[in-house]
């Protein structure tokens, strides 16, 4: 059991208690918060417990108790990683694209965090719970790229910690229909979940979603497409996806938000390409114990090479 205290700012004052602790907290998801709360595990500056997420938060400490890990029921799987960095507190891994980050309904198991059991030898944060071991960050099943994993609960710290404060410089490659005209700027749409299919996040009003900010540069025009890259402010789920086409520049093969121009629908069918092309090509951060600044970056898999190869004027 691990005792956290939560300071909240009299800015969060009567903001709902598990939105307040969350924003307090960024090393634990509000959803775990929801979860603390209602087993009695948060207490109030008088020491009581407080089992309603929706109470109004008040200013003033509060303490989260967090169990410890209990053994995690995801079996160990000797599954290959691309490691492009370790040491004794984090790793990164250039992820392919079709390997899911981390268990869920219908992907039990064969994920990446099967693999981090298998290659860690269970050596990993337990912050996240145990259905996401050393999970800080994700990315989605169908892109590439770059993550950074935490091996210990105080690099697991550090690291959200960063990616609260938005100063983890992450960087996108996409293909998206068309030439995006002007070649450069920003998109600034908050981002929710779709009030029509949850599975899908949909741009809402400010103050209704989660503020997202995309900066988008164009890289290398193509036939009625482009190379663009988005580097994000914030990171949300699916927001380059969104953005772009938002933008009327969906991402060529994004099966949720537009596949493009049927001349490019056919191309994708020929070269067998099933996924959106997006891939998490740069990630820097300063490491959360050694305080070193590192960069990493990939380079375009084969299947997007072979798209960009496809479409080169």
């Amino acid at each position: 059991m691990s005792i956290i205290r939560a300071a909240i700012s009299a800015d969060a004052a009567g903001w709902r208690l598990d939105r307040a602790l969350a924003a307090a907290i960024p090393t634990i998801s509000r959803e775990r918060l929801k979860a603390l709360i209602s087993s009695g595990e948060v207490r109030d500056e008088a020491g009581a417990q407080v089992r309603d997420p929706a109470s109004k938060a008040r200013a003033g400490d509060y303490e989260v108790r967090v169990p410890a890990p209990t053994p995690a029921h995801n079996v160990a799987q000797d599954i290959a990683l691309e490691i492009v960095f370790e040491d004794d507190h984090l790793l990164l891994v250039d992820k392919p694209a079709g390997l899911v980050v981390h268990p869920a309904a219908g992907n039990l198991d064969g994920t990446l965090v099967n693999a981090l059991l298998h290659h860690c030898a269970g050596r990993l944060s337990g912050i996240g719970g145990v259905a996401r071991p050393g999970i800080v960050h994700r990315i989605d099943k169908d892109t590439s790229g770059l993550l950074v994993v935490a091996k210990t609960d105080v690099a697991h710290e550090g690291l959200a910690a960063q990616f609260a404060r938005h100063s983890i410089d992450r960087r996108y490659l996409a293909i998206v229909a068309g030439v995006p005209n002007p070649p450069e700027g920003k998109v600034e749409a908050a981002l929710a979940r779709s009030s029509a299919n949850r599975q899908k996040m949909a741009i809402v009003a400010e103050g209704r979603g989660k503020r997202a900010v995309t900066h988008y540069r164009l890289v290398q025009p193509l036939k009625e497409a482009a190379l663009v890259e988005c580097r994000l402010e914030t990171g949300r789920t699916h927001q380059v996806r969104v953005h772009m086409t938002s933008l009327g520049h969906p991402l060529l093969g994004d099966q949720s938000y537009g596949r493009g121009r049927i001349v490019h629908r056919e191309l994708l069918n020929q070269l067998d390409f099933k996924r959106q092309a997006l891939h998490a090509a740069e990630l820097g951060f300063v490491h959360p114990v050694s305080r070193e600044s590192l960069s990493f970056k990939s380079a375009l898999p084969s299947d997007m090479q072979e798209l960009f190869r496809a479409l080169t004027v």
